[in-house]
């Protein structure tokens, strides 16, 4: 199967041919995971830890050649813990010290400054892993970590059916428009659980037809490798390279 080709999850990723372009799949989510898990474990008060992590990433970023605009609009994600971020200060107790004239939390702006930094470092480094991983290659890789292959078949089949959901679903909210239906108050939500419960049917009913006919086409329950090439050891050392900086400010301020 296509494994979401075409889908809006498959576009998140750039074409190249860079070195993080070319690294094994499979040692890119290994490396993006023990990278983010460095970061989130280090103290918030280690401001050197975020600032050598936040470099690192900048430069995965160079390397991979993503447009700046492109991270930037991506990063748009984690603007809710941006706000989070921004109230904790004015919310939190403890001890007060004033900036610009306004009583803020101390602890409050430390966790802010925690909340804020992990944020950003760790979404930047999964657009970088998505941007330089088509979704074929990242199912090949948790494949080859032995991510149990019922896990990646869902994985895969709902990637591959989500545009064609959020399709349907705009087609219904049409019809539902075109016949003077337009919610904006709680008691009229009604009808959009209704159209809900009628797309989960649907959805159902199609998820069934294609079973049947996978297993007409001789499926066994296991999806086939998506990927036969072999890949070279030495990728490793980029799981190891990667994370080693912030593990190593982090250790060296600690002992």
């Amino acid at each position: 199967m296509g494994g979401g080709h075409g889908s809006s999850v498959d576009r998140l990723h750039i074409a190249g041919n860079t070195v993080i372009h070319r690294l094994a799949p499979q040692v890119k989510i290994v490396a993006t995971f023990a990278f983010v898990i460095s970061v989130a474990i280090a103290p918030r008060q280690r401001v050197e830890v975020f600032a050598v992590a936040l470099v690192c990433v900048l430069a995965f970023i160079a390397v991979a050649r993503i447009p700046v605009r492109v991270w930037l609009a991506r990063c748009a994600v984690i603007l809710p813990f941006m706000t989070m971020a921004v109230l904790v200060p004015f919310v939190g107790g403890g001890e007060q010290t004033e900036v610009l004239g306004v009583s803020l939390s101390t602890d409050g702006l430390w966790a802010a400054f925690n909340i804020a930094a992990k944020a950003l470092i760790g979404a930047s480094a999964s657009i970088v892993l998505a941007a330089t991983t088509p979704v074929t290659g990242l199912l090949e890789g948790f494949a080859r970590l032995r991510v149990p292959r019922v896990l990646i078949s869902i994985v895969a089949f709902m990637i591959r059916y989500l545009d064609l959901l959020v399709a349907q679903l705009g087609r219904m909210r049409t019809a539902m428009v075109a016949r003077a239906h337009d919610p904006r108050w709680l008691w009229q939500a009604k009808p959009i659980a209704s159209s809900a419960g009628a797309l989960f049917v649907r959805s159902y009913e199609r998820g069934e037809r294609v079973h049947q006919a996978m297993l007409a086409r001789g499926y066994t329950g296991v999806m086939p490798d998506l990927v036969e090439q072999s890949r070279p050891r030495s990728d490793w050392w980029a799981a190891i390279i990667v994370p080693a900086p912030v593990v190593a400010v982090l250790v060296l301020g600690l002992l």
